[in-house]
C-alpha cells in the first residue's frame, strides 16, 4: 500500500466542513479506536471522491483498518440515513418510559463489591483530569478494601488490566454514521455485556462515571434492582455550548437521557457546591446528592519527588521556575496567566533573567497562550513541554517553585462548578500556589495560609500575586508545607472514596 504521510482525523474532518477536497494522496489517518471511528463511511466517500488514492486507518494502540469500497461505504450510508428516524423514535420512547417507570428504591447497605462503568468513547487518553479522577476512585475504593470490578471502552492509566478489568470496546455497527448513535448504543451493548458476565461480576453497587448518551447503569439497576451511583462532572449541553463546538445535534436526547440517569440515582456525586445547586434548581432532592471536593495521590504527589531531570532537560538550572499544568482548556485562564507574565517581566526587568514559565501539557487554547507570550517578549522565557504521560505529572511539578492556578470565571456568569485536580496536586507538591479566588479554589485554599489567592480573569492581580510570592521566600516556604498538610488530611482519594460509601444506609439526609 502506497502510503505517504500521517495525518489525524480533525485533519481530514477539517476539509470535510469547508467542502474543500482533500489536498493528500496515500495517507495514515490517526483516530482513537479503529473499531470505533464516528462516521467513517462518510469520510470514505469524501476521501474517494477528493481522489485521496489508497489510505489506512491507525490508532493509538497500533492498530490498522484498510479502506473500504466506495460501493459498501455509499451502501451503509444510505442505510444509516434511511433508518435515522426509526432509530431516533425507539431511543426517545425508552428513555421516556424508562423515566415513567415505577421502581422501589434498593436500600444501600455499604458494599463489598462494586462494579464501575467507564463509558466515554475516548480512547488512548495518559493525561488530564478525568485520567486522574478515574484512577484515583477506583484507587481509592481499592485501598479501603472494596472490591471494584471495572467495565470500560479502553484501557486505562494507572489502573491496572488485571482480572477485576474488563474491557468492552464499542462496536460501531448500525447508526455509525450518525450523530450521537453510537453512544446510545453502547448504553445496551454494556448492559449486554455485564448481564452476560453478571455471576462473575456479582456487584453490590452499580457506579457510573457519566457519559453523553448512555444510560447502562440505569438499566442495569432496572434488571437488578442494586443501587445505582451516578457520578456528574456536569452538565454535557452546557459544556457543549459554553466551552465545545456549540449545542448538540440530539441536544433533546442529550438532556432528557442526562435526567434520567439523575432521576434513578440512588446517589448522585458531585465535585462542588454550584454542580449541587443546579441539579436542585432542576428538581433533584438534595438528599441524593454528596458534594465531595476532587482529591489526589499523596504518595504520587509529594515534597520528595525530584524535579531535577525535568529542569535539566529544560535548562532552568539556577531559575525561579513558574508552573501549570493542564490541557489547555477555556476554563483554565491560561491566556491570564500568560498576559501576567508578559506584564511581570516588562514591569520587573531583574525577572527575565532569574525567572522561567513552564507550561507543562497542551490543548485547545495553547496557541492562544504562546501567541501572547511571543507577542509581549516573553516567549524565550517560556518553555512547553506538549502533553506528558500521566505519571511524568509529579516530577514536572517538582521542577517548579510556584505552581499557578489561574481558572477564569463561566462565560456566562453562571457559578463556576469545577473542582481543579491541580489543585490538590498541587497542594501536595508543597509547593506555594497562586490561584484565582473562585467558587471552590477560595473554599479550598486559605489566602495567606495555604495559597495566595487573586481576583480571578485579572491579569495585573494575578501579576501582582506572583511577585509578591516570589519577593517572599518565607510566604511561600510557609504556604506549600500548609498546603501539604491540608492535602494530606482531607484530600486524598481515598478520603474521596470513603465518603462515597459512607453514602449508604442513609448517610445523606433530607
Amino acid at each position: 500500500m502506497d502510503i505517504r504521510e500521517t495525518v489525524t482525523l480533525a485533519e481530514v474532518a477539517a476539509h470535510l466542513k469547508t467542502a474543500t477536497r482533500f489536498p493528500k494522496k496515500g495517507v495514515s489517518i490517526l483516530c482513537g479506536h479503529v473499531e470505533a471511528i464516528p462516521f467513517r463511511d462518510l469520510f470514505e466517500v469524501y476521501l474517494a471522491v477528493s481522489g485521496a488514492g489508497r489510505w489506512e486507518w491507525r490508532d493509538g494502540k497500533g492498530r490498522v483498518a484498510p479502506k473500504s469500497g466506495l460501493s459498501s461505504s455509499l451502501g451503509r450510508l444510505a442505510g444509516d440515513f434511511l433508518r435515522w428516524p426509526g432509530l431516533y423514535g425507539n431511543i426517545m420512547q425508552e428513555v421516556e418510559q424508562l423515566k415513567s417507570t415505577a421502581f422501589e428504591a434498593p436500600g444501600m447497605a455499604k458494599p463489598a463489591c462494586l462494579l464501575y462503568l467507564r463509558t466515554d468513547h475516548s480512547f488512548n487518553l495518559t493525561g488530564g483530569g478525568s485520567v486522574s479522577h478515574t484512577s484515583g476512585v477506583i484507587s481509592g475504593l481499592r485501598n479501603l478494601g472494596v472490591r471494584t470490578q471495572v467495565v470500560s471502552t479502553d484501557v486505562l492509566t494507572g489502573v491496572p488490566s488485571d482480572l477485576d478489568f474488563h474491557l468492552c470496546f464499542p462496536q460501531y455497527r448500525k447508526g455509525a454514521n450518525l450523530p450521537n448513535m453510537p453512544d446510545v448504543h453502547y448504553s445496551r451493548q454494556v448492559f449486554q455485556f455485564v448481564k452476560n458476565n453478571w455471576s462473575l461480576l456479582a456487584p453490590q453497587w452499580v457506579y457510573q462515571r457519566y457519559s453523553p448518551f448512555n444510560y447502562a447503569g440505569v438499566l442495569l439497576k432496572r434488571e437488578f434492582r442494586v443501587p445505582f451511583v451516578c457520578e456528574y462532572n456536569g452538565s454535557v449541553l452546557w459544556m457543549s455550548r459554553n466551552w465545545g463546538s456549540g449545542r448538540l445535534f440530539h441536544e433533546r436526547l442529550a438532556r432528557e437521557i442526562e435526567l434520567l440517569n439523575l432521576q434513578w440515582a440512588d446517589r448522585i456525586v458531585v465535585v462542588s457546591e454550584p454542580s449541587r445547586d443546579e441539579l436542585t434548581g432542576r428538581g433533584i432532592p438534595s438528599h441524593k446528592i454528596l458534594v465531595n471536593p476532587n482529591a489526589v495521590d499523596e504518595t504520587k504527589y509529594s515534597p520528595n519527588v525530584s524535579g531535577s531531570r525535568v529542569r535539566g532537560q529544560y535548562g532552568l538550572e539556577g531559575k525561579t521556575v513558574l508552573g501549570f499544568i493542564g490541557t489547555f482548556g477555556p476554563w483554565h485562564g491560561a491566556e491570564i496567566l500568560a498576559e501576567a507574565y508578559v506584564r511581570l517581566l516588562k514591569e520587573n526587568p531583574d525577572c527575565r533573567e532569574s525567572t522561567r514559565l513552564l507550561l507543562i501539557g497542551g490543548g485547545k487554547t495553547l496557541a492562544r497562550v504562546q501567541q501572547v507570550l511571543e507577542s509581549g517578549k516573553a516567549g524565550d522565557n517560556c518553555l512547553v513541554t506538549g502533553l506528558i504521560p500521566q505519571e511524568e505529572g509529579p516530577e514536572h511539578l517538582a521542577a517548579c517553585d510556584i505552581l499557578v492556578s489561574p481558572h477564569v470565571p463561566n462565560p456566562d456568569g453562571t457559578p463556576f462548578f469545577g473542582s481543579p485536580i491541580k489543585l490538590f496536586e498541587y497542594m501536595a507538591m508543597g509547593k506555594p500556589i497562586v490561584a484565582s479566588n473562585l467558587d471552590q479554589i477560595g473554599r479550598v485554599l486559605n489566602h495567606g495560609e495555604t495559597a495566595w489567592l487573586v481576583a480571578p480573569g485579572d491579569a495585573d492581580a494575578l501579576m501582582n500575586g506572583l511577585l509578591h510570592v516570589l519577593r517572599d521566600p518565607e510566604l511561600g516556604h510557609r504556604l506549600g508545607k500548609n498546603a501539604r498538610v491540608e492535602a494530606e488530611t482531607r484530600y486524598t482519594w481515598k478520603e474521596h472514596s470513603r465518603k462515597i460509601i459512607e453514602s449508604a444506609d442513609g448517610g445523606l439526609r433530607p
